[in-house]
């Protein structure tokens, strides 16, 4: 059987605040080997919303874990007002690889916000689309209520296999 080379766009913001809602640590290194082993995630897209010179230990540990940062372009003008906000720049990116015909299968998405509904139905009815892994079951958009759940689960079902020794 031939592997599936997928790729995977993980929302950071939303990620973050999911997974500090449920009190417990995620071992990066764990989680990019977790979407390579159980979704053959060969590329994961990690995307912050500015460049924030006192979170550099944490940027060298993402990339160190196997992530590709992607940071959100602010203008000078704005620097005061840096705000995440990278759903659109995640759409725009998977939309752009599927229009220059990039040589991937499926997309593995990892956010609970509803701004990516519209996608995810164009990515399954182009069989682009593999999984949502939601960071938190309380703040889940209703948008994805009616979701066939092969399509999604939640980081709190292998939250064993992906957690920081000692924590909860």
């Amino acid at each position: 059987m031939i592997k599936e080379n997928n790729f995977a766009f993980i929302d950071g913001q939303n990620f973050y605040m999911g997974i500090k809602e449920n009190n417990f640590e995620i071992d990066l290194f764990k989680f990019r080997r977790y979407l390579l082993d159980k979704y053959n995630v060969n590329k994961a897209y990690y995307f912050l919303g500015f460049f924030d010179k006192n979170n550099r230990n944490l940027y060298k540990k993402l990339k160190k874990s196997g992530f590709i940062l992607e940071f959100r372009w602010h203008d000078i003008l704005m620097n005061s007002k840096n705000k995440g906000n990278v759903d659109s720049d995640i759409i725009f990116y998977i939309m752009k690889l599927l229009y220059k015909k990039y040589p991937f299968n499926k997309v593995v998405l990892i956010s609970g916000d509803g701004d990516y509904i519209k996608l995810i139905n164009f990515l399954i009815e182009e069989n682009k689309f593999k999984k949502i892994l939601f960071p938190n079951i309380k703040y889940t958009s209703s948008l994805y209520k009616n979701m066939d759940s092969k399509y999604y689960d939640y980081v709190i079902n292998f939250l064993q296999k992906i957690k920081k020794e000692g924590s909860l």
